[in-house]
């Protein structure tokens, strides 16, 4: 008889569709990321000097999430995406080519967390239809972190 769960005791058929949905948003966080490094180092105006290291700061952040993503998709028994042509075909973001004024970036930017936290909600319930809840507490604590981020970036947008 084949062996039904993983190394931590989950069901290896319902862990299936979670891999696949951290998959895509672990694709996602990977395009976001390479527009918030865009921003970093493209912002210009009056707000560079506000802009600039708070790019650096998100930019840090989701390069520690991603990997936090990638890990916990290899503790589930699955495998990482990791190839650039993959991230761009299951990732719910688009790249941010070629932006340079300091609101533009801000805004895409939100636009970028709001993608995150939508996915990530959604992979929440996935996560806990298969009895995955340290795959949901991630994700909880990072949408609640992305939420303020949300209206902090609105609050400097007016």
């Amino acid at each position: 008889m084949a062996d039904t769960t993983n190394q931590i005791g989950l069901t290896k058929t319902e862990l299936a569709s979670v891999i696949t949905a951290l998959n895509t948003l672990l694709s996602g966080y990977h395009l976001f990321y390479l527009n918030v490094r865009g921003y970093h180092w493209n912002v210009k105006g009056e707000h560079f000097f506000t802009l600039h290291p708070k790019f650096e700061e998100l930019y840090t952040k989701l390069q520690l999430q991603i990997d936090e993503i990638a890990e916990r998709i290899l503790t589930l028994g699955g495998t990482p995406l990791h190839a650039y042509s993959d991230f761009i075909k299951h990732s719910g973001i688009t790249e941010d080519k070629d932006v340079f004024d300091g609101r533009a970036c801000v805004q895409g930017t939100i636009k970028g967390l709001q993608t995150l936290i939508k996915e990530q909600r959604q992979v929440a319930l996935v996560a806990e239809e298969a009895c995955d809840q340290g795959t949901a507490d991630i994700l909880a604590g990072y949408v609640q972190d992305q939420e303020k981020e949300v209206w902090m970036y609105n609050a400097f947008l007016g």
